[in-house]
C-alpha cells in the first residue's frame, strides 16, 4: 500500500515539474526594431491623446480614459493586427463598457462583481469577434469610478471613434501601410 502511495506521489511531483517547466519559455522575441514604426507610434499617440485631453480640458465632458493609451499602442504600433482594427477598437470598448455599467448598476462594485464584469467583457468580446485587450480595463474604470450611463457615449464611443479616425489618417500617410485590414 505504501508503494502505491509513493508511486502516486512521484507522479504528482513529476506533473508539478512538467507544469512549471512550461513557464520557462524557449524562444526569443519576434519583435523587430523599426524606426519608422516608432515615429508613427509617437506621432499617432501624441496627436490622438493630446486631442482627447484638450477636448476634456475645454469642455464639461470627459473625452479621455486610460485604456485609450493602450488602444493607441495597438492602432499605431501594431496597426495590422486583428485586435487593432476599427471593429475591435470601437466594438471592444463599447461592449466592455456596457457590461461594466450594467454590472455596476445591478450588482455594485464589490470585488467579485468587478471580476465578473471583466470576465463577461472578455467572453462577449471574443464571441462577437471584437476582442480588444485595452477594453478589458473599461469595466474596472467604470466600476471603481462609479460612472453613469453617459460615460458610454463620452468618452467611450466618441473617444474610440476619434482613435479610429486618427489611425485611418495617420497610418495611411505611409506608403507601406493600409489601415484598416478589415472593417467587418
Amino acid at each position: 500500500m505504501n508503494g502505491m502511495i509513493a508511486g502516486e506521489e512521484e507522479k504528482v511531483q513529476r506533473n508539478y515539474w512538467q507544469y512549471l517547466s512550461k513557464m520557462k519559455g524557449t524562444g526569443r522575441s519576434p519583435l523587430q526594431i523599426n524606426v519608422k514604426d516608432s515615429i508613427t507610434g509617437l506621432f499617432g499617440g501624441f496627436l490622438t491623446i493630446s486631442v482627447l485631453a484638450l477636448l476634456t480640458s475645454m469642455t464639461a465632458s470627459e473625452w479621455l480614459m486610460a485604456p485609450f493609451g493602450a488602444s493607441c499602442v495597438l492602432a499605431f504600433g501594431v496597426w495590422n493586427a486583428p485586435l487593432s482594427q476599427p471593429r475591435n477598437i470601437i466594438g471592444g470598448h463599447m461592449i466592455s463598457s456596457f457590461i461594466g455599467l450594467v454590472i455596476y448598476h445591478v450588482l455594485g462594485s464589490e470585488p467579485w462583481a468587478i471580476g465578473l464584469a471583466v470576465g463577461l467583457a472578455i467572453a462577449l468580446m471574443m464571441i462577437s469577434k471584437t476582442t480588444h485587450p485595452p477594453a478589458g480595463a473599461d469595466p474596472i474604470i467604470i466600476m471603481l469610478g462609479g460612472y453613469g450611463w453617459r460615460y458610454l457615449f463620452t468618452p467611450v464611443f466618441i473617444g474610440s471613434i476619434l482613435i479610429v479616425l486618427f489611425a485611418l489618417l495617420i497610418n495611411n500617410l505611409r506608403n507601406d501601410r493600409n489601415y484598416p485590414t478589415f472593417w467587418l
